[in-house]
């Protein structure tokens, strides 16, 4: 058994600060022009890996799982199902694979980081189709980016959808968005928000990075967001790819009472590699209690092999971890792809 699956989690968040907490920003302009800095260095967690670390990565030949290790692909959960209905007060939520999520919220239907591609760059094809057909989709309101790595920020399926719909994108990324023909593209920075018709959109930090090419490397922000119908209250956090660290108990403590956690559990080995920017399953139990959110859903696993743990490893530590933790069996929201649930009003 592995450090990692020993592991206890605590069962309780966090105390909370005595002093009061700094309120939420304004809300920002739908469009509004910004200026940013030439890099987002400053923002890392960690220091990037170095020749070092890449030659490391090479000599154990630690890339992918070994075979036996993959063969665990066909009993990966794959079950679509039509979209529920997203009645008034409800939210809805449906798991297209890796980070990408249907949200139905205060009227709204939103895409997180959606690839609906059956490959991304350097990256072999999916283990599991998409769990909703493109033409299965309602009309889509708006798009959240939470950075632009390949695997979060996919062009063909950006070309699938109309040119004015709204992206919401981190700080540096509205112009790679421009370029493409979007006419609705509002950037923002950490803890700054947005607001369209009802539904408030928080882009939050995370522990990650980003790099598109070989010259631009931290040139955008990278995050996660929280959704929140203003009308309801409701509020869905999604944390887009990161690692384990301090924004989570921040984030719970900026944004009380959120519904469900989409938290990412995959692509974790090996850890000595990886620990900085991707979650384990036990940490991301811990950003759960973090959070103090009320259910959890993870993703960020079951759809591309991008690291070399075997590919059911994730879910299997991740129902132990909660199960150490003496959570709620019925908080953990561990949809197979193509899967749905409800948060009734």
């Amino acid at each position: 058994m592995t450090e990692q699956t020993e592991r206890t989690v605590r069962a309780t968040p966090p105390a909370r600060p005595a002093q009061p907490v700094r309120p939420a920003p304004g809300v920002r302009p739908l469009g509004e022009p910004r200026t940013w800095p030439r890099s987002f260095a400053d923002r890392l967690t960690a220091p990037l890996p170095g020749v070092r670390g890449f030659a490391r990565l090479a000599r154990e030949g630690a890339f992918r799982p070994t075979a036996e290790a993959l063969s665990g692909i066909p009993d990966l959960p794959f079950a679509p199902e039509p979209l529920p209905p997203a009645g008034t007060g409800t939210v809805t939520v449906t798991w297209a694979g890796h980070a990408s999520w249907v949200i139905r919220t205060g009227g709204l239907t939103v895409l997180t980081d959606p690839v609906w591609s059956r490959r991304i760059l350097g990256t072999p094809a999916r283990m599991t189709p998409v769990g909703v057909r493109w033409e299965d989709l309602p009309p889509v309101d708006a798009v959240v980016i939470s950075h632009n790595h390949y695997d979060h920020l996919d062009v063909p399926t950006l070309r699938r959808l109309p040119r004015d719909t709204h992206l919401f994108v981190p700080a540096g990324l509205a112009r790679w968005c421009r370029r493409r023909g979007f006419t609705r593209v509002t950037e923002l920075d950490w803890w700054e928000a947005v607001e369209l018709d009802g539904v408030r959109f928080d882009f939050v930090p995370a522990h990650h990075w980003s790099k598109r090419t070989l010259f631009d490397t931290c040139r955008t922000l990278w995050g996660g967001w929280v959704l929140t119908d203003t009308r309801t209250g409701h509020r869905v956090h999604f944390a887009g790819d990161t690692g384990y660290g301090h924004w989570f108990a921040e984030i719970g403590r900026r944004f009380p009472g959120i519904d469900l956690a989409l938290l990412p559990i995959g692509a974790y080995a090996p850890r000595w590699w990886l620990r900085d920017v991707h979650a384990d399953p036990e940490e991301a139990v811990q950003a759960h209690l973090d959070l103090g959110a009320a259910r959890m859903a993870p993703m960020h696993w079951a759809t591309f092999v991008l690291s070399a743990e075997p590919v059911l490893e994730p879910l299997i530590r991740l129902r132990a971890a909660w199960a150490r933790a003496e959570l709620p069996p019925d908080a953990l929201w561990d949809l197979p792809i193509g899967g749905s649930r409800v948060l009734a009003g």
